[in-house]
């Protein structure tokens, strides 16, 4: 039974992030935006990013934020969904990592009962860039588990709904869980998802889920009872043939006046207002005019009522068989995301080991080309390269005397300051040495990149599976929604043929014949009638408080018209 629904804030029940309106005062929305986008998709804890952006905010009116947060628009079915839960009697909770100064308005706005936020740290009226609250390093987890404790419930008897990495606890641990517009990752461990930015779309879910708890959690008492009050209207053809044995013989004897009291006190009960069955409809059964025609309508009823309850069953056992199937699928789907996860934070960390890699390589390069640059060989290379061009032109071309005696005039003296560079061999061997190391660096990159796409692919597959499971997950949750809807109409169908069966059954009671007492035996008799008289009376208390009745028992409700 649901007795309590946790929202996030941001995002849930207002239409956007709060903090990242707030930045727009301070002109940092774009780098408060972007840590938020981490920290929602769960690639930095919140404890971090919460601390990060408020200290960009140091210095911020909060007269200023105040007024952002009456702008703040309620997401669409808001006010709707929480008053509907609030009409059911079903506490609402708000637990956010964001701030108080949104929170309580949004508190004001709405009649939430509960609200846990975190808070700025304000002097003389400007943020300090601090944080506190329960939600800073604590989880929303944390939080929840203290209200209920609070509260007298459980987890169980909770809905939370979120968008967030930082709501993932929250939402795996409860009831049920709500993905509202959500990231992958709190999609993927979620019993339910919805896509539209309508509130009261997760109203309906919830609404479902009430409806169909409703149904589950009728107790076992009231089915008993039923099931025994269905077995006592459908008493043993050889009772209705003992009366009629008994009425024969009373035929030929005179009535005597205390038969006739009797009679007339029989007529003044049937007289009195009838009380209804408690838990069953109001009957519009039409009986027909003569006994045995009723006693057909009894057997026919019994009948159908019988076939009713199996049908009922077979509907719980499909509910039980496909709720087993979700749950085991739900677990399945937890561990293959689980195993995703794991393949994800590999391939990271073996990408910041490649990212590392290249970083010394690329310093290894560009030492090489200091030193390279510093030790007169790049002049060597590039002189080298124009006296073999002047060589070529010399040999592949026909030249007037004039300019061939100038190129090699050229050549020459190039040959000269080629002669007079000399390499410092110290040089060269620390440039050798940090080409080996550049080597090996890239040689890292190449071996590390192979590995973290190899990770990549095992998070792809385990993420495909999540998929593939968590549509069979939703198929199974389907199935098992309908035939809860269908064991609870089967109920309802059951309840008002047992009243059909109280109005036969009252018909028939009422004209059962009395057995005229023997003179000799009026004093014992009586006394005997009145002790079976209490004696079902105290079984029908039994039985209303949810007891099992054996079939003497409903026989002996039955003769004294009990019940």
């Amino acid at each position: 039974m649901i007795k309590l629904v946790v929202f996030d804030l941001d995002n849930v029940i207002i239409d956007g992030e709060a903090i990242d309106e707030i930045g727009k005062l301070a002109n940092v929305e774009d780098d408060i935006a972007a840590i938020t986008e981490k920290a929602m998709q769960g690639e930095i804890d919140f404890e971090t990013s919460i601390k990060d952006r408020v200290q960009l905010l140091e210095g911020t009116s909060i007269e200023d934020i105040e007024k952002v947060a009456d702008d703040l628009p309620l997401m669409p079915g808001a006010c709707k969904t929480i008053k509907c839960l609030k009409d059911k009697d079903v506490d609402v909770a708000i637990i956010s990592g964001s701030f108080d100064v949104v929170a309580d308005k949004v508190k004001d706005k709405l009649g939430v009962d509960t609200v846990y936020t975190n808070s700025f740290t304000v002097e003389d009226g400007k943020l300090t860039g601090e944080v506190t609250g329960p939600l800073v390093s604590g989880t929303k987890l944390d939080v929840l588990k203290d209200h209920v404790e609070k509260a007298g419930i459980t987890l169980d008897e909770v809905v939370a709904v979120g968008d967030g990495a930082n709501d993932i606890s929250m939402i795996e641990s409860a009831g049920c869980g709500i993905a509202f517009n959500a990231k992958d990752s709190v999609k993927e461990i979620a019993d339910v998802v919805v896509e539209e930015k309508d509130l009261c779309k997760v109203l309906c879910e919830i609404l479902d889920q009430l409806t169909t708890d409703d149904a589950e959690t009728e107790t076992v008492e009231e089915e008993v009872a039923q099931e025994a009050e269905a077995e006592e209207e459908a008493e043993p053809e050889v009772v209705e043939e003992t009366v009629e044995e008994e009425a024969a013989e009373e035929e030929a004897e005179p009535e005597v006046v205390e038969e006739a009291a009797e009679e007339e006190k029989a007529e003044a009960e049937e007289a009195k207002p009838k009380k209804s069955n408690k838990g069953l409809p109001e009957s519009n059964f039409v009986l027909a005019d003569t006994m045995e025609g009723v006693r057909k309508q009894k057997d026919e009823k019994e009948a159908e009522i019988s076939k009713v309850a199996d049908e009922r069953e077979e509907f719980n056992k499909i509910a039980k068989e496909q709720r087993k199937i979700r749950d085991e699928l739900n677990a399945s789907l937890k561990e293959n995301l689980n195993k995703a996860i794991e393949y994800r934070n590999e391939r990271n960390e073996i990408n910041k080991q490649v990212e590392e890699a290249k970083k010394a390589r690329n310093e290894a390069n560009n030492k090489i080309k200091s030193l390279e640059w510093s030790s007169g060989k790049r002049n060597k290379i590039k002189i080298e390269n124009e006296i073999k061009k002047i060589d070529k032109i010399i040999e592949t071309r026909v030249l007037d005397i004039k300019k061939e005696n100038q190129l090699v005039k050229n050549a020459n003296d190039l040959r000269k300051q080629l002669m007079e560079i000399h390499e410092d061999e110290s040089v060269k061997n620390e440039a050798q040495e940090l080409k080996k190391l550049s080597e090996e660096e890239h040689e890292k990159v190449i071996a590390l990149s192979e590995q973290a796409q190899a990770a990549h692919e095992e998070m792809l597959t385990y993420f495909r599976k999540t998929d593939d499971i968590r549509t069979a997950a939703d198929e199974a949750h389907k199935k098992f929604i309908e035939a809860r809807k269908n064991a609870s109409a089967k109920h309802e169908e059951f309840k008002a043929i047992l009243s059909d069966i109280h109005v036969i059954n009252k018909k028939l009671g009422s004209n059962k014949p009395k057995k005229r007492k023997n003179d000799n035996k009026s004093s014992g008799g009586s006394n005997k009638n009145r002790e079976e008289k209490q004696r079902a009376e105290e079984i029908f208390e039994k039985f209303k408080n949810g007891g099992k009745v054996s079939t003497e028992e409903i026989l002996l409700l039955q003769k004294y018209n009990i019940g």
